[in-house]
């Protein structure tokens, strides 16, 4: 063998030998707290939710730089969104969703839409509950809807916002049963079930989660649920559906998802949903999934983006009908 050729042969190895040993770009983290939006109160679903999440991640050790929870839920989740919506290209801020993502935009006006956001993840979906007040003789939604009737609309419903997923809950209630009620909004669930248990007002249509303790301390009592079967957890099996207590067929699930800035970085949003399924897989978070009765819902990518196209559609219609659109 030529000098010169075993000359090409040692360059082509350590030429090799330093392609190999050149380590791959580290996957992206994050290089600073990470700002957690909640578009609501205090403890309601998504503020509970959300500070699980951050604990839970904390706890496990699943990012290296921690999750910092922030509610902003002026104009009914608007201030969040908004402050989401103006951060283009962040790969250090995220929202905790409800379907105030679609109502709050319908009923204000304001100049923003889901589409303006990075969708990450769908994590789950929410149950509503016809509760009231344990100390009052109504059994059964059948009871309490005629005690309803009878008010003439002086009976209060409670709720979290205007023109929220409370609110038209409670109008699809009232035009399916021919029954009237004041509607009294409230900033967060938690604050909804609370003045339920102080009697505030007659009835809340709260999630689970929002009015479990207060149900185990039987301070409440829950009627009947707005979903096409019973919720299959040993706790809550026993409620009927509004189907089966009215015989109306009522149904609405509330989105709990995270989303994103507009243009958040890919390898950003990939260590998010990562994130995201992570948690969602810890024992903590299902033991949450189970004491709240919420329905495990994950979905990422295009699938997730035409679920939200068909519900943006459905609560359109739905706000239509109950005329709560922007004029």
């Amino acid at each position: 063998m030529t000098r010169q050729r075993r000359r090409l042969i040692g360059s082509m190895l350590v030429g090799a030998l330093t392609v190999w040993a050149t380590p791959a770009p580290a996957a992206w983290q994050p290089t600073k707290p990470i700002e957690f939006v909640i578009p609501a109160g205090t403890g309601g679903g998504a503020d509970q939710m959300a500070r699980l999440i951050a604990g839970i991640a904390e706890k496990h050790k699943l990012t290296p730089r921690p999750i910092i929870a922030v509610n902003k839920s002026g104009g009914a989740g608007a201030e969040g969104f908004l402050h989401v919506q103006g951060k283009k290209g962040d790969a250090h801020t995220i929202v905790i969703t409800l379907s105030n993502l679609f109502t709050t935009p319908l009923h204000t006006g304001i100049p923003f839409s889901w589409k303006d956001m990075t969708p990450v993840a769908r994590i789950a979906l929410d149950e509503f509950i016809l509760w009231v007040n344990a100390e009052t003789p109504y059994k059964t939604a059948r009871e309490y809807l005629a005690a309803v009737k009878a008010k003439n609309g002086t009976m209060k419903m409670g709720g979290t916002g205007s023109a929220q997923e409370d609110q038209i809950i409670t109008i699809m209630l009232e035009q399916a049963q021919g029954v009237k009620f004041t509607y009294v909004p409230f900033k967060g669930g938690g604050e909804v079930c609370v003045n339920l248990v102080g009697k505030h007002v007659d009835s809340t249509v709260n999630n689970p989660i929002e009015c479990v303790s207060h149900w185990k301390a039987g301070r409440v009592r829950p009627l009947a649920v707005f979903d096409a079967a019973r919720i299959p957890v040993p706790e809550w099996k026993d409620i009927p559906t509004v189907k089966e207590a009215l015989g109306t067929d009522i149904t609405y699930l509330m989105l709990r998802g995270v989303f994103g800035p507009p243009d958040m970085p890919k390898e950003a949003l990939a260590w998010y949903q990562d994130l995201l399924k992570k948690v969602a897989d810890t024992p903590e978070f299902k033991d949450y999934m189970q004491q709240g009765a919420l329905k495990p819902a994950w979905l990422v990518g295009d699938d997730f983006k035409k679920w939200l196209e068909q519900e943006e559609q459905v609560h359109r219609d739905l706000m239509t009908k109950g005329g709560l659109l922007k004029k």
